[in-house]
């Protein structure tokens, strides 16, 4: 079972939905318990009818889950994961998608703010505890993609300190149709992920796409 904390929002939404596809159990996580009922049914009905997929809020779907992904704006991420800490399990693998990036006047993304831990995923593991594996994973995926019918050509580059975690994050890449989980080893390597995908909203927006995406060549995987 996997609980996506920011699961209402649309990179959320669009990873609930491709694991609901593969079977996976998903419980969409939001400050607003009645919120995230009214959007795991959407999403349930996105995803089909064999979908498993319910809302809670925030500190019950932490409890409920081994496996918890975040998918919040940066500004949040450190002070729901205060928040958060107490709920998690011990073991519990975290995967963060968070990008620090800072936002203009009309709402798009300008540039990568400058983390004191080194990166937002660097930042989530220090918040909770080494109790909770972190890895950092899914930052390249579009929302828009995710949320559609096609497969998604992209490969997801996973960054951890924790073999297990590493595993469970890749495992997860992989149940989406079309993406690749390539190892991108230590949790620091997660900060130049994370300034690669704000390159990689840059080119969506210049070149006014929305399913850019990366493919590593040459690996032989």
């Amino acid at each position: 079972m996997i609980a996506i904390v920011g699961g209402t929002g649309p990179e959320g939404s669009g990873l609930a939905i491709r694991w609901a596809r593969a079977g996976e159990s998903v419980i969409i996580g939001s400050r607003d318990a009645e919120r995230a009922r009214a959007a795991a049914a959407q999403i349930a009905e996105k995803a089909g009818a064999l979908a498993s997929v319910e809302g809670a809020g925030n500190v019950t779907a932490v409890k409920m889950c081994d496996v918890v992904v975040v998918t919040v704006p940066f500004a949040g991420q450190a002070d729901l994961l205060k928040e958060l800490k107490p709920s998690f399990r011990t073991g519990t693998v975290l995967i963060d998608a968070t990008v620090p990036l800072a936002t203009a006047v009309g709402g798009r993304p300008t540039r990568v703010l400058g983390v004191w831990q080194g990166s937002a995923a660097e930042q989530a593991q220090e918040v909770v505890g080494k109790n909770v594996a972190v890895a950092a994973a899914f930052h390249s995926l579009s929302s828009t993609v995710l949320a559609g019918e096609d497969d998604v050509d992209c490969d997801v580059i996973v960054c951890s300190d924790d073999d297990r975690a590493r595993q469970v994050a890749s495992e997860l890449a992989a149940k989406i149709p079309g993406v690749r989980a390539i190892d991108g080893g230590k949790l620091e390597n997660a900060r130049i992920v994370e300034a690669m995908t704000a390159l990689l909203i840059t080119l969506n927006i210049r070149h006014k796409v929305h399913g850019a995406g990366w493919r590593v060549t040459g690996l032989g995987i």
